[in-house]
């Protein structure tokens, strides 16, 4: 078994070898400022945007405040705890519901790729409740579970788990059959062949679909806590926004607005490009 596991080893570094071409290297700190610079302008672009069209007067400054307003608000919030207790809330139910999703998401995705009775009955189901509205499962759910944890988590599992499993089944899908043949000659079967063929040649889609699956989470978990709004159910980033809409606060909503976007960005940065510059290096998709 190790001299198969060796041999599948060898085979996939030798194959991605094969397919890669040759590019020069660049300095980790010139690949840093290249991918920083372009995002930095366009916020800059965009604030200096915001300002000439609070300015113009186009709308009310309660409708629209000033970015130095929204900043103002985004750091009383800030002070007040306010903005802490939001972030963690929401991360934390967040990062478990995407966690669960995962686990979900999985299987079912590998169920579907590999059993084609199973994806003929339940693949076309799968994919329609990728492209429902997950803030159409918040009623149910609040019926279900009442204003608690539970039914968001409920919201945010229907909304990550279709496209977590769609996105393994996309990266099964795009293996070549090559892979799978050399794997049977070298005497790969079953979960061995799963193991260290199937699933590393389908890592490149499968960390699409776990990026498209936080998003889906993100967005799932920001309706529900918009719409279950309690206080029993202690300060989300959702909660924020609704706050700031009964107080007619604009400055507060966007501020709200901001903080999802921030998180959101970070979560992106930390986690998941890191992940995929990680796949794609061990590919040779990527030289820096």
């Amino acid at each position: 078994m190790t001299l198969v596991r060796d041999d599948l080893a060898s085979l996939e570094a030798g194959l991605d070898a094969l397919e890669t071409t040759a590019e020069p290297r660049r300095s980790r700190l010139r690949a840093y400022a290249s991918a920083t610079w372009p995002p930095l302008l366009a916020l800059l672009l965009l604030v200096a945007a915001w300002q000439a069209l609070y300015s113009s007067g186009v709308k009310e400054p309660y409708q629209l405040p000033s970015p130095l307003d929204v900043w103002t608000a985004l750091k009383e919030t800030a002070t007040s705890g306010d903005l802490a207790e939001g972030v963690f809330n929401s991360l934390r139910r967040g990062g478990l519901g995407f966690l669960a999703s995962v686990a979900l998401g999985t299987p079912l995705g590998l169920l579907l790729a590999r059993v084609r009775p199973v994806r003929r009955m339940f693949g076309p189901l799968i994919s329609g409740l990728q492209s429902l509205p997950s803030v159409a499962w918040v009623p149910a759910a609040i019926i279900w579970f009442g204003l608690s944890d539970a039914a968001i988590y409920a919201v945010v599992l229907l909304g990550a788990v279709p496209s977590i499993a769609n996105g393994m089944v996309s990266g099964i899908d795009q293996v070549p059959p090559l892979y799978q043949r050399v794997g049977r000659v070298l005497g790969a079967r079953g979960l061995t062949a799963a193991r260290f063929v199937l699933l590393p040649a389908a890592m490149p889609g499968y960390v699409a679909g776990l990026r498209q699956g936080w998003a889906f989470s993100w967005r799932s978990l920001m309706a529900a806590e918009l719409i279950a709004y309690s206080p029993e159910l202690g300060l989300g980033l959702g909660q924020l926004l609704e706050r700031g809409r009964q107080l007619s606060d604009m400055a507060l909503v966007f501020s709200g607005i901001l903080a999802i976007l921030f998180v959101g960005i970070a979560v992106e940065l930390c986690v998941f490009a890191p992940l995929e510059r990680r796949v794609l290096r061990r590919r040779g998709l990527l030289q820096w």
